[in-house]
C-alpha cells in the first residue's frame, strides 16, 4: 500500500506500534507515521523495520533516538520542533507508548511547554495479557518490572499484597522463576496467577495455576521472550485474630520477628504484611 503525506497539524504524536505481529498496527497509526514531520522511536531500528514492512517511506526524514540514555538536547529539539509548527510521532519500541517506556518524559515536558498532545491508540501488551490470562479484570494495578535484589522485590510485593485487583507485572526470562518464588512466598501458594509468553507471536503461551505450581514450574525451566505476570487479588481470609495471636507468640518466643512473620505467613497461607501487622501489635501490648 502507498502512503501519502497528509497535512498534521503541529504536535506530539504518540503511536502505538505492535507487540508482535506487525499487522496490528492501525490505520490511522501508520497514517500518522507516513505524514508526520519528525519522527522519534525509543528503537529506530525497530520502527524503521515496521514501517518498511508496511511500505511507508522515510522520504528524507530522520528518526531520532529518544530512550534512557538520550541527551537532553534529543527532548528539547522535539519540543522546540512543534512550537515552531511541525509534527512529532514518537513510537516506543513495542506497544503503547508511556507504558514503561521513556516516552513519559517527552509527555511530560511537551505538556509543560504547552503542546498539543494526542495518540493514535494501539496494541498493549498489558491489556493483552488481560484478556487472556483468565483473571478478573474489573480492576487491575500495573506494577511494571520489580526490583532486582530480593530483599527489594519482596518489599514491594508486600507493598501490593492488598491491592483489590489483579495484578500485572512485566518480568525478563532471566528473573521469572526467581520472581514467582518470591510472590509465592508473600502473597501465598494458593493466589491464582498467570504466565503470559511471547504475546501475539509465533510461540505465544499462557500458563495458568495457582503462584505455587507455577513457581515450582518455573525454578528450573529457562524461558525466552517478553513475559507479562498476571497474580490475581487476595481473598482477605477472616482472620482469627486470637488464633494468629497464639502462634505469633510461640513463633517470637523461638525467632526473630521477621523469621516468626515469615513462618506463619506460610503455615496460614496469609499475606505477610496482614501478619506482621499483627505481630507489630502483639509487640506493642495493650
Amino acid at each position: 500500500m502507498n502512503y501519502q503525506k497528509r497535512s498534521l497539524s503541529a504536535g506530539l504524536y504518540f503511536v502505538g506500534v505492535p507487540i508482535g505481529t506487525a499487522r496490528d498496527i492501525t490505520l490511522r497509526a501508520l497514517d500518522v507515521l507516513a505524514s508526520a514531520d519528525l519522527l522519534a522511536a525509543e528503537d529506530t531500528r525497530s520502527l524503521r523495520h515496521l514501517m518498511e514492512i508496511h511500505g511507508i517511506p522515510l522520504a528524507g526524514r530522520r528518526i531520532q533516538a529518544l530512550h534512557d540514555h538520550s541527551k537532553e538536547g534529543a527532548q528539547r529539539r522535539l519540543i522546540e520542533a512543534i512550537n515552531e509548527g511541525q509534527s512529532v510521532a514518537y513510537a516506543s519500541e513495542a506497544g503503547m507508548p508511556l507504558i514503561a517506556d521513556p516516552g513519559f518524559e517527552l509527555a511530560r515536558a511537551a505538556i509543560a511547554a504547552g503542546c498539543p498532545v494526542t495518540s493514535a491508540p494501539g496494541p498493549s501488551a498489558v491489556l493483552t495479557a488481560l484478556a487472556l490470562g483468565g483473571l478478573p479484570t474489573d480492576a487491575f494495578f500495573f506494577a511494571g518490572f520489580l526490583p532486582n535484589a530480593k530483599s527489594a522485590r519482596r518489599t514491594a510485593l508486600e507493598r501490593l499484597s492488598e491491592i483489590e485487583g489483579t495484578l500485572v507485572f512485566y518480568e525478563s526470562p532471566k528473573r521469572l522463576g526467581a520472581m514467582l518464588r518470591d510472590a509465592a512466598e508473600v502473597l501465598g501458594n494458593e493466589r491464582e496467577a498467570a504466565v503470559c509468553r511471547e504475546l501475539t507471536k509465533k510461540f505465544e503461551e499462557i500458563r495458568r495455576a495457582p503462584l505455587g505450581d507455577l513457581a515450582r514450574a518455573y525454578a528450573e525451566e529457562t524461558v525466552k521472550g517478553e513475559i507479562v505476570v498476571l497474580i490475581d487479588r487476595g481473598d482477605s481470609p477472616s482472620l482469627n485474630e486470637v488464633d494468629l495471636n497464639k502462634a505469633l507468640t510461640a513463633a517470637l518466643s523461638e525467632h526473630s520477628m521477621r523469621d516468626a512473620v515469615d513462618l506463619v505467613a506460610r503455615a496460614h497461607d496469609l499475606p505477610r504484611r496482614q501478619v506482621y501487622q499483627a505481630a507489630l501489635t502483639l509487640r506493642k501490648g495493650p
